[in-house]
């Protein structure tokens, strides 16, 4: 029976599919966990697959060409199947689904066929799962930003005890990598999810339970629960009926589903997104490591076992770069740089921006800094100057500390202010709570914290939310100015370059100065011109008489 593939909603925002790539055509022998395609969405290029076995009949969009959610992209069944009235259904838009149905009822009369289907549907939607001591562990909202997460690693196996409390696994998001806990004790029956694989917010990866507990039916149970009530039912039914028995099937076909092999036909390099992932960040070159996987698919041990030495000594005629060729490296995307893109995307392209610099005198700022810190519990730095300043500011001019609500504007009366950390996988922004309450020794002590704990991705949630306005410090790096993209839902952020040693105009006379200049991004629907260049005044004047940042 020929069985029609729609385009997936492949996360929470995603309208259309554009197929990147088709890596199947009509004709070819398909099992389940093939890739037929590369679907770009509107967060990254995902793969295709494929949860039936058959012959690929039909191909209804071509290569770059866009199709909605839902919409039909290609038809599956037996060889030789003829699907002229699926085609015909299609065309003529109705659902496509009866099609295969009404084939299977030729010759017959009377409704004796359609009875007995309508049977296993009600069945299904009515599963009992009160007899059956398991739980299903979903992936949890580890953040506000969050909307799916990476399995890094599993601590348990399937068939391991497992107390409330333990660990399950670690789990890469958007911000960090985040432990998973268990609130049950019991027997981990399933596991959902390959290490190296993302599942999004709400997702199945493990069940737990009593040794023997009928986790395939809870599974199905908790797969029905989930399907949208907009999507056809019909075609529902049959292909849950499909999708239970790959249960047992689950650590087959989570490789085969996910991974790929070492080579194929079209040229493609085939593997696991863990063995991708180990593989960029120790510098592998992919295409050169041996697969010992099915098919000679590459996995995690053939890249903890890679030798270069081998390899170039083996492959040393052809190993070497042309004079002149041009190559590249693709890397896919990680789930912390989608977020970071997403985010400040929105906030460019949402919030009205506009620039305000000043150049500030620090030479007053640099002998402060000095005299302090011969007495200061900790060292203190220019950006945690800037910081306090900052703090001070807002207290004096609260509509710069205030956050842009849709249908209101929130001025906050406390002042959170984050503080722009680069790490190796993209950027980070932990909160400093209440810096206008902190010494300059405080502030430094939590920044440094908050900064170590940033690269060695081990913030919680609390220690990068809420905050009510951003720095961001280039200056070290030698960037004299900048402008930085306003980090929602903040109204401002401010940018602050390097100091560097400038002529100025003093007391009539051309002297050296030391300029530090900043540039303060504002949200124009919430912070004027005027508003803006007051808050940088202030500021000004706190840097250029740092004692009163002492007051």
């Amino acid at each position: 029976m020929a069985e029609i593939i729609r385009m997936p909603k492949m996360s929470d925002t995603m309208e259309e599919g554009v197929i990147a790539q088709w890596l199947k055509k009509v004709g070819d022998k398909v099992k389940p966990g093939d890739i037929l395609a590369e679907v770009e969405t509107d967060k990254a290029t995902m793969e295709l697959e494929s949860y039936d076995e058959g012959t690929l009949l039909f191909i209804g969009v071509k290569e770059k060409d866009a199709v909605p959610v839902n919409g039909v992209i290609a038809i599956l069944g037996e060889e030789g199947e003829n699907i002229d009235a699926l085609l015909k259904d299609i065309e003529s838009g109705g659902s496509g689904e009866s099609a295969p149905n009404d084939k299977s009822d030729e010759g017959s009369k009377g409704d004796t066929k359609d009875k007995p289907e309508e049977k296993p549907k009600d069945a299904a939607a009515d599963i009992d799962v009160s007899g059956i001591a398991a739980t299903v562990i979903t992936m949890p909202k580890m953040s506000d930003t969050m909307q799916e997460g990476t399995i890094s690693s599993w601590l348990k196996k399937e068939g391991d005890v497992v107390k409330s409390g333990d660990v399950l696994a670690e789990v890469e998001t958007d911000k960090a990598t985040m432990e998973l806990e268990s609130y049950d004790d019991g027997t981990l029956l399933y596991i959902g999810v390959a290490e190296g694989d993302a599942v999004e917010v709400n997702g199945v990866i493990a069940i737990i339970g009593e040794k023997g507990a009928d986790f395939e039916t809870l599974l199905k149970a908790h797969q029905q629960k989930s399907t949208s009530s907009g999507e056809a039912e019909v075609a529902d039914a049959p292909k849950e009926e499909k999708a239970t028995p790959k249960v047992e099937e689950g650590k087959k076909e989570s490789a085969s589903t996910n991974t790929n092999a070492h080579s194929a036909d079209n040229g493609r390099i085939k593997a696991s997104p863990l063995a991708k992932k180990m593989a960029s960040e120790k510098g592998i070159d992919i295409s050169q490591v041996q697969g010992s996987g099915d098919s000679g698919r590459i996995i995690k041990k053939d890249i903890e076992n890679f030798v270069p030495s081998k390899v170039s000594t083996e492959t040393a005629p052809s190993s070497g770069v042309a004079i002149g060729q041009e190559s590249y490296t693709d890397v896919k995307v990680s789930q912390m740089r989608k977020v970071i893109a997403k985010r400040l995307a929105e906030s460019k392209f949402t919030a009205p921006h506009f620039y305000l610099t000043m150049e500030i005198n620090m030479d007053s700022a640099i002998q402060a800094r000095k005299s302090m810190n011969e007495v200061a519990p900790v060292k203190i730095s220019f950006n945690d100057m800037v910081i306090k300043a900052a703090a001070a500011s807002l207290k004096q001019h609260p509509a710069v500390n205030s956050a842009w609500m849709g249908d209101k504007i929130r001025y906050n009366d406390h002042v959170h202010i984050g503080m722009a950390v680069a790490i190796d996988d993209g950027l980070l922004v932990p909160v400093i709570r209440f810096t206008d309450s902190k010494s300059l020794s405080q502030i430094s002590t939590e920044a440094k914290s908050l900064a170590g704990k940033a690269k060695n991705k081990e913030l919680q949630p609390k220690d990068w939310e809420g905050n009510t306005f951003t720095v961001s410090n280039l200056g070290m790096f030698g960037i004299e100015e900048f402008t930085a993209i306003i980090n929602p839902p903040d109204a401002c952020i401010l940018a602050i370059g390097g100091i560097k040693q400038t002529p100025i105009v003093k007391d009539g006379e051309i002297k050296i100065g030391n300029i530090m200049k900043v540039t303060l991004s504002c949200d124009h629907r919430v912070v004027d011109g005027v508003v803006g260049s007051s808050f940088l005044k202030t500021l000004k004047s706190l840097l250029e008489e740092p004692v009163r940042l002492l007051i």
